[in-house]
């Protein structure tokens, strides 16, 4: 999409303070037209330091600070967290599960409030003790999962908020003796076909378009940034939320 418009994408890295104020030099400095901000946090600044910037901004995933709703200036995109997780809830209900455990992803972020809202939605009685957070890493996955079989042992289903959590608790389950699908079915989220689709089982997950919410992320940008021009009526810049479906393979 930048591409097509003449565009140069330019990758900015943050992991601590240093960084962030690094970030907010380099837009205030006029050395882009707008910014695509990704894998925020509830608490993230960055929007912040784009907005004082004055720098048209587009946001991956729905934001989550607390006076959003009124900031309606603010455009993302994101996909239907909270619909893909009931569909794999269902699934997993549908091939006859009932002791359905939770991996959620870190809670100070949307995606991750989403898909555990999405699991509640279907299993609004769930024991609080078949939900434990990871970090959206394999080794997250694999500690979430841990101490799922700990406190509850007799669990036979878990939806695992990323593939790439998935991937750790299928490690876990492996070595601890399970059977998957057998004894525990496992699902995820996000359809990376790097990791689904490698795993041992292959990875029943829900799918969100990765590749082309980048490209509605994209286009909204350059939108803000150069505006048509014109006596035609311009329809104003709007959110978007992208649908997610569902792939089985041989996990659940």
């Amino acid at each position: 999409e930048l591409t097509a418009r003449d565009n140069q994408l330019v990758l900015l890295l943050t992991e601590g303070a240093a960084d962030y104020e690094r970030v907010g030099r380099y837009l205030a400095g006029g050395h882009v037209d707008g910014a695509l901000i990704f894998s925020l946090h509830t608490d993230d600044s960055l929007p912040v330091l784009a907005r004082r910037a004055g720098v048209p901004t587009v946001i991956g995933g729905r934001p989550g600070w607390t006076d959003f709703d009124s900031d309606h200036g603010t455009l993302y995109v994101d996909c239907d967290n909270r619909g893909g997780a009931r569909d794999a809830v269902r699934h997993l209900l549908r091939i006859g599960r009932r002791r359905i455990a939770h991996i959620a992803g870190p809670l100070d972020q949307t995606a991750s409030v989403d898909r555990l809202d999405g699991f509640r939605d279907v299993l609004p009685e769930t024991d609080p003790r078949m939900i434990a957070e990871g970090d959206f890493t394999p080794e997250g996955g694999a500690r979430a999962m841990a101490e799922l079989l700990q406190r509850c042992p007799d669990l036979d289903a878990v939806f695992a908020a990323s593939d790439v959590m998935a991937s750790g608790a299928l490690r876990v389950l492996r070595t601890s003796g399970h059977r998957v699908p057998d004894d525990i079915a496992v699902v995820g989220f996000d359809d990376m076909v790097s990791v689904a689709e490698w795993t041992d089982p292959p990875l029943t997950t829900v799918r969100q378009d990765i590749e082309e919410m980048g490209r509605l992320m994209a286009r909204l940008l350059l939108r803000a940034v150069a505006p048509p021009t014109g006596p035609q009526s311009v329809p104003a810049l709007s959110s978007i939320v992208t649908p997610t479906h569902l792939v089985v393979r041989a996990s659940a």
